[in-house]
């Protein structure tokens, strides 16, 4: 009896911890249904792990402005506008405005604190990394190629970001991507040890990759020195241009070949495009021989050569996100044309068009995958992603072999006509040769004096600005380097415009020319670069003279315009100049703007002072 009466408040306790329990859940689930939706999971990183693809774990909101800021992306997350990435891709092919990514990490893992954040693709023009832990105070680092590529975190050709993730702690990694390129964020974090071992593997197999198109430039080249066969040289010029696509894309241009242009960066992708688009189209139209052939098709197959010779210039001036969608669209037809230029040359009886095919097949099929990766055609995996090198590179070994089939072949009909007109042949060749060598000689003549030309002042004979400017970073570079002062020196010929005003122009410009000759006369003994700044401003550039020794040129040339007036026709006219000295240290990190800022200071006060005199600007800014 008494059992059982203690057993009932038991089974009671054990009833209601149980709805406590339901209680409690039933709280917690309507708590959570109110709150905005996690859009993905948190990233457990653990003990085994050493590499880690991000899309899975990677939500992303699309600013189309582009203007919102860190704490904007914050609250979108907590508003639930971040999203699963579609299909887990993470590509979106070209896009406006800016793309915010959000990853949240736990590092179970106290061994690795730090972590490699690898953006694996390398036309993304500008990342910010934003990471912030428990106290919610978070740490930015910038990357991308409209930076220099010194400011990555480590040498590599993909953007890259030490990640610092404390043990047991949970990391808020938010990445804004903003690029005028296809608007691909394949994220991935790495272990040190594994991204040393992925950059091994990888520059294998680029080095690999490069180590055959050397081979087969080589090979080739010493073909084309041998046999003069046009199509050879074009060969080796569609070897170069792709070569130098597959650079630019893959990141190694920026990272070993303009390393300090972003600029370049950007414009290579279409430049390159183009050139190799020419040099397809080239290639195929001598290979195949069209002109014999088939002579319409050889009209199309100019005008889309015209077509990229126009977009390749275009695009050193139309901004990237309209230059490349152009260029990369551009391809699909440009390698479909070349598919149906081999077709009607193989209906119409030539052979070495079938090899021509086959290897022209496994390059289309790459090439239009990787394109369609841009667009966000196709999904990015290895096939699609490393299907252009694969392809390229059958596609030259075979494109190889059909270059000596098509010698072959063509050997026995060229020996017959040799033979037949060996000696008027012989006689032309040199003719052409003599002729060519004599265009040469004429061409780089014209060549060296149209370069002269465009260096000079076409009223003074003097150095222009823009040959200034590239001259005078060079001086820049080398006083640095060998540590000894320079001494910029800004030249104004005083009141000018009443000389203009009261003699004429014509006049006006006599006295420049014979201005222009006097300082010559001056400063070229100094070994000066000396140029016509603009109107009647001249700039000069001493080497090896300091403050006080510039200054003394420039009163020597001061006294000398000063004593000496322009002889012009039936009277001399009085020409006197302010002049600005500054020196420019061998430490000083200066630019050849912030120089000749402050020679333009030193200038401004001479004529504050009363014109005709000297004036410098240095540490004490002396007025004397």
């Amino acid at each position: 009896m008494n059992t059982t009466q203690s057993a009932v408040p038991v089974r009671l306790r054990r009833a209601a911890a149980a709805l406590r329990l339901f209680c409690l859940a039933l709280s917690w689930t309507l708590l959570t249904a109110s709150l905005p939706a996690q859009a993905h999971s948190v990233l457990d990183l653990g003990r085994g792990t050493r590499a880690v693809e991000l899309a899975p774990f990677t939500a992303y909101y699309h600013d189309p402005g582009g203007r919102l800021e860190l704490d904007g992306a914050r609250q979108a997350m907590l508003d639930g506008r971040f999203q699963p990435l579609p299909g887990g891709r993470n590509s979106f092919g070209f896009q406006p405005g800016a793309f915010w990514f959000h990853i949240a990490v736990r590092n179970r893992n106290a061994e690795v604190p730090r972590w490699l954040l690898v953006q694996e693709f390398a036309l993304s023009d500008r990342l910010d990394v934003y990471t912030a832990g428990a106290d919610g105070v978070a740490t930015y680092q910038a990357g991308g190629d409209s930076l220099p590529f010194a400011a990555r975190a480590i040498r590599y050709r993909h953007p890259n970001f030490w990640i610092d993730l404390p043990a047991g702690e949970t990391v808020d990694v938010f990445v804004r991507v903003r690029s005028q390129s296809s608007m691909q964020v394949p994220l991935t974090l790495y272990t040190p040890s594994a991204f040393t071992e992925l950059a091994r593997d990888a520059q294998l197999g680029i080095g690999l990759y490069y180590g055959i198109l050397a081979a087969l430039f080589f090979y080739n080249l010493v073909l084309w020195l041998s046999l003069r066969d046009s199509s050879y040289f074009w060969y080796l010029f569609h070897i170069c241009a792709f070569g130098l696509v597959l650079l630019t894309l893959n990141g190694l241009g920026f990272e070993y070949l303009w390393p300090q242009s972003p600029w370049l960066a950007d414009h290579s992708v279409p430049l390159s495009i183009c050139l190799a688009q020419i040099g397809m189209q080239q290639f195929a139209r001598e290979f195949l021989g069209l002109r014999q052939r088939w002579r319409g098709g050889d009209y199309v197959g100019l005008a889309m050569i015209a077509f990229f010779v126009v977009l390749g210039l275009a695009a050193t001036r139309l901004p990237y996100r309209v230059a490349t969608p152009i260029a990369s669209a551009a391809v699909f037809v440009s390698i479909a044309w070349i598919a149906v230029e081999s077709l009607v040359a193989m209906r119409r009886g030539y052979k070495p068009a079938r090899l021509f095919l086959l290897a022209w097949s496994a390059f289309l099929l790459g090439t239009g995958m990787f394109a369609a990766i841009a667009f966000d055609l196709l999904p990015k995996m290895f096939i699609t992603e490393y299907g252009v090198q694969i392809g390229s590179a059958l596609e030259m070994l075979l494109l190889s072999v059909a270059l000596g089939y098509r010698y072959s072949s063509l050997r026995s009909e060229n020996e017959r006509i040799v033979r037949e007109a060996r000696d008027q042949l012989e006689h032309k060749v040199e003719l052409r040769t003599l002729e060519l060598r004599q265009a040469l000689v004429q061409l780089e003549d014209a060549h060296e004096r149209l370069r002269e030309t465009s260096q000079r002042d076409a009223l003074t004979g003097l150095h222009n600005r823009s040959h200034f400017r590239e001259a005078f970073e060079s001086l820049l570079h080398r006083s640095r380097r060998q540590r000894r002062p320079l001494v910029l020196m800004m030249i104004d010929l005083d009141h000018f415009k009443q000389i203009n005003d009261r003699y004429g122009h014509l006049i006006g410009d006599e006295c420049l020319r014979w201005a222009a000759g006097l300082i010559a006369q001056v400063l070229i003994p100094h070994h000066a670069l000396l140029a016509r700044f603009g109107g009647e401003e001249f700039v000069a550039v001493l080497p090896d003279h300091d403050l006080d020794a510039g200054a003394r040129v420039a009163e020597e040339l001061r006294e000398r315009l000063t004593a000496q007036p322009c002889p012009s026709r039936s009277r001399d006219i009085p020409v006197t100049a302010s002049i600005g000295v500054h020196e420019i240290a061998p430490d000083a990190d200066l630019g050849v703007e912030a120089a000749l800022q402050f020679a333009d200071q030193a200038l401004y006060l001479a004529k504050a002072d009363g014109r005709d005199c000297v004036r410098v600007w240095g540490a004490e800014r002396l007025a004397s």
